[in-house]
């Protein structure tokens, strides 16, 4: 069931114009946003990872000595959840949002690190700067459509990353991430795969494929790519564009169904990506193998 987000809710009630947004579920959804000329006090049930992705220059965020302003493309604001802040948008500010539940945060943490604290939180940061956040944010969250289910491995990849970053870097419990040494075991990997073949149509999560080999994200994403050199949704995409590839070649098969059949819920979307794998779009390919 889809979260209700307070910081989400109170946007869309002020100036601020909705570019798009996406519910990954299990408690997080992005958003993208742009802004101008607007004044916004945000209370929290959730946490709010944001990025500036142009200007905001002119963006003031309200603190004890006054209104202060350090904003600008790639610097980022961290809301925990329960806290309350004021800002005054004076220019132009284009950013994207992570929401996320305590809940999920929490169980993120004791997937990975096994254990869970009595107390956690995450700091309250302004105007910061952490490369590693303006990486994930702009090749995976910002690097694809979100409507199309094809991504959706990617950006539920990238969302996990993110948070255990936040946790690592910026909660209270200062956990060091452990280390994955090895692959999957052969008979789980197998299992793995087989999963993936038979769901080439549907929108992947990284969590499902987790949960075949009943582990957490993080380990199986690590232990994924120890095995197969590859990431998760590196490995899907050339399955998908595998079989795109056999079904334009070898069978009768419209192109928009073959792209349903691959996961694309899009005709031109998956023209787009095929010419990009393959050098042709699949009405050419056709062509020529005919």
């Amino acid at each position: 069931m889809s979260h209700s987000y307070g910081t989400f809710e109170t946007l869309r009630q002020q100036n601020a114009v909705l570019r798009d947004t996406v519910d990954l579920h299990s408690g997080i959804q992005l958003a993208a946003w742009f802004n101008n000329r607007d004044t916004v006090t945000v209370n929290s049930n959730h946490h709010t990872l944001s990025l500036y992705i142009a200007d905001g220059y002119e963006s003031y965020h309200k603190t004890p000595h006054g209104w202060k302003n350090g904003g600008g493309p790639d610097r980022f604001c961290l809301m925990p959840q329960e806290s309350e802040s004021s800002w005054d948008i004076r220019g132009n500010l284009s950013f994207v949002h992570l929401y996320c539940t305590d809940a999920h945060l929490r169980d993120v943490g004791e997937q990975i690190w096994d254990k869970r604290p009595a107390a956690f939180s995450l700091d309250e940061k302004t105007f910061a700067h952490d490369d590693k956040i303006t990486s994930l944010y702009r090749h995976f969250l910002l690097g694809c459509d979100w409507h199309q289910q094809a991504n959706q491995l990617a950006l539920s990849t990238a969302s996990t990353l993110l948070l255990t970053h936040l946790i690592q870097r910026y909660a209270n419990v200062q956990w060091q991430l452990p280390k994955v040494t090895g692959g999957l075991a052969p008979v789980v990997l197998r299992n793995v795969l087989a999963f993936i073949d038979s769901h080439l149509d549907k929108p992947l999560m990284l969590a499902e494929l987790a949960q075949e080999a009943a582990l957490s994200e993080y380990h199986f994403a690590r232990m994924f790519r120890q095995s197969m050199q590859v990431a998760p949704h590196q490995y899907v995409m050339q399955r998908r564009m595998e079989k795109a590839q056999q079904l334009v070649r070898h069978s009768a098969l419209p192109l928009t169904d073959i792209a349903l059949a691959c996961g694309f819920n899009s005709a031109s979307h998956f023209s787009n990506r095929f010419k990009s794998v393959t050098g042709l779009t699949p009405s050419r390919l056709r062509a020529a193998s005919q």
